[in-house]
Order: structure tokens, then sequence, then C-alpha cells
């Protein structure tokens, strides 16, 4: 009897999941670079269309590679099924209006990425589907925010950029109740620190551009989740939408889970080394990592994380002199992304968050002395350094 690749071990799952071999015997992942497929006869055209006979009809709606990515995926978070699309806000944007019609309720955390809170607070009113924003971390903010037409809750947590962190369970049992989705944003924890999935939320998103590719080449998202809420939420937007994923991306993402365990764990590593050393500097205020015990959630993250990833946020007091360290870094980039191999910091208040007005800003303690840090892979001594002597510049 053949193995249940469920029953692999996270690094197997990493390596093998989802791959399906040609009748070459490919080692790597067959790349499929076709945009449609060809049948056998009009009946069998038919039969694939209506349904009735497996097989691949169109990029738009699938293809083997990002199929193969999609399973693998699958298999690390514990979902059912993954659907892959062309970036991260793709993905957070099906997410979200493939389960809200006209006339519907959306609880949201207060603390988003830029261009989230952009959707819910421009977009969805344009089609009549009203928000309230909650202090995520309080369970009962959520309950009071319920209303007879809510449908759906979203959450980052982590939340970008501070690094809040939701009691995901609590909010998932409040979600239930009120016979709401739980969609949650996992990019920060990354699906080997945490499984919003088991934790009871309906809904996992991903930048798979983040970790998952960790290496600055392409854009891509991912929906993850059960059979039956894929299927009847998203089957159709999907379909006849179209943000689909391309081929080429999907091999390059495949590529990177191979090594996604290897880098997160490393990328940790040298995150927490280098988050003492800021938390050690006489010129921060406030530093935040979860990996520390001092970060305003920890019990909470100690019962639903494995590791604390590789992001940080430190306050330097001033947009001085949070420009004045970004501007005297050496070793690490001035870049708006994170995740990737190479280590990375910005000042989000005029670059990620810089849509989101200064009010509500302040109101997730957001203000311009905030630095944002991606870990990467360099040696953890260099980028120490690199980090103390720019912030004896700041």
């Amino acid at each position: 009897m053949a193995e249940d690749p469920r029953d692999w071990n996270l690094e197997t799952k990493l390596v093998r999941g989802g791959m399906a071999r040609t009748a070459y015997g490919e080692i790597s992942e067959a790349l499929f670079l076709t945009q449609s497929f060809a049948y056998d006869s009009a009946a069998a055209a038919d039969a694939r269309f209506a349904g009735d006979a497996p097989g691949f009809i169109y990029q738009r709606f699938g293809n083997p590679t990002t199929q193969m990515f999609e399973d693998r995926l699958a298999l690390l978070e514990g979902a059912d099924l993954c659907r892959a699309t062309a970036s991260g806000m793709s993905a957070v944007h099906v997410a979200l209006t493939g389960l809200v019609r006209a006339g519907d309720h959306i609880v949201a955390g207060r603390a988003l990425f830029g261009s989230c809170r952009w959707i819910l607070s421009e977009w969805m009113p344009r089609f009549g589907v009203e928000v309230t924003y909650v202090d995520a971390v309080d369970p009962e903010a959520w309950k009071a925010a319920v209303r007879d037409n809510t449908t759906c809750f979203l959450v980052e947590s982590p939340a970008n950029p501070l690094l809040e962190v939701t009691p995901i369970g609590a909010v998932a049992d409040i979600a239930r109740a009120c016979g709401a989705k739980l969609v949650v944003d996992n990019v920060f924890a990354t699906p080997i620190f945490q499984k919003p999935l088991a934790l009871g939320a309906d809904i996992v998103v991903y930048s798979a551009t983040k970790h998952i590719d960790g290496q600055g080449r392409v854009l891509g998202g991912a929906i993850l989740g059960g059979e039956q809420v894929m299927l009847e939420s998203y089957k159709d937007i999907l379909r006849h939408t179209g943000p689909a994923l391309s081929p080429f991306n999907a091999w390059v993402l495949l590529k990177g889970l191979e090594t996604l365990d290897l880098r997160v764990r490393r990328q940790s590593d040298n995150a927490a080394h280098v988050a003492n050393a800021v938390a050690a500097h006489s010129k921060v205020r406030q530093t935040v990592y979860c990996g520390r015990p001092d970060h305003p959630q920890a019990s909470i993250i100690a019962n639903q994380m494995t590791g604390g990833g590789n992001v940080l946020a430190f306050d330097l007091g001033s947009r001085e002199a949070a420009w004045r360290f970004l501007d005297a870094l050496q070793i690490v980039d001035i870049s708006n992304n994170l995740g990737d191999a190479k280590s990375m910091a910005t000042h989000p208040c005029t670059t990620t968050h810089r849509s989101m007005p200064a009010a509500e800003r302040e109101s997730i303690g957001l203000t311009e002395g905030w630095v944002r840090m991606s870990v990467g892979l360099e040696n953890d001594q260099d980028l120490q350094r690199d980090v103390e002597r720019a912030l004896d510049q700041a």
C-alpha cells in the first residue's frame, strides 16, 4: 500500500509533496509553459468542460505546474485545497470578495498592511460591504463588533508592521458562533511557525512573494482552506476573474518550498540575535520581536507559534532618526519587501503604510520613528555590526 503523503514529516512534504512526474521521469518538476490544452475529440472537450472527465482546459483555470505548487502547499498547511494567485494582494482580494456580497459586514483587525486596509476602507464600500476595525488582540472587541450581517473576519497575525499577535483560536470561536468565516493572513509567521487552520481559521492566505519564494524573484499568492468553502466561495471567482499564477512563477515557488524550512529557521535565529542587539542599544525606545519574552502578546505567541520569525520592528523616536539609521546601513538593504534571503529594512510610515491616514497609523501605535526589519541569511555577527553601526548614527 502506498504511503499517504499526509503522514510524511514537514521536510519531506516540502521536497516531495504534490510531485507529478511525466513519462520522462524528471527529478525537477516539469514546467508547462502553455496557455491551453488539446483534446482527443470534441466529445472529450465536452466532457472536460462539463467536469465529467479530469484534465486541464486553459491556464487561467489550472496548469500542471501550478497544481503541483498548490498540492504541495496544501499538504504543508494541512488544507484540503489550495488555489494559487498572481500575487499576495490578489489572494487577499479574492479571499474576501468570495465570502461577501452587497449588504454584508466584515470585521477586521485594526493593524493591517496598507493595501489590505485600502481594500477594506476604499474598495469594499463601493459594493455595499461595511467594515468595522477592532483591536485584534481583544476577543471582546471582536464579539462587540458582530452584527446580524457579519459574514467575514480578517486578521493578520503577526500583523504588519508592529507584529501584533491575535489569539486566533478565540477569534475563530467568535466567528463560528455568528456564522462568519475567519480569514488569516499568515505571511509573517509562515506555514513553518504557525498553522491557522489547526487553530480554527477557515481560510489562510499567503503572499508567496515573501518567504515561500524567499529570494526576490517572483510574485505569487495562495488561498487555502477546507474543500467545501474553497469550492463554494472561490471556484467561480478564480475561474472567471483571472488572477492566475504564471506557471513559471509556480515552478520558482516550488523550488522555494524545498528550502523553506531551512531558510526561515536560520532567518529566525538571525532575527533573534539582531533583535537582542537592537533592544540593548541606547538609541532604541522600543523593540518588538515575536521571539522575545517582552513581546506584548508573548503568552499568545507561546500558545500558537513555534518560532519567532524573521521580522522585527523598533522605534527610534522620529522620522529623522529612522532615516539616518536606514541611510547608514551598509549590508542591510532599504526595501519594502520581506522574507528574502537578503536582510531588508524599511520606514513603514513612508512606504508600506503610506496610504493609511496618520490618525489610523497612530491608532495602531505606528508613529514616525518605527523601522521594520526583515532579517535574512547573512552571518549574524555581520548583521549585528551593521545594525549597531547604523544605530550609532541614528
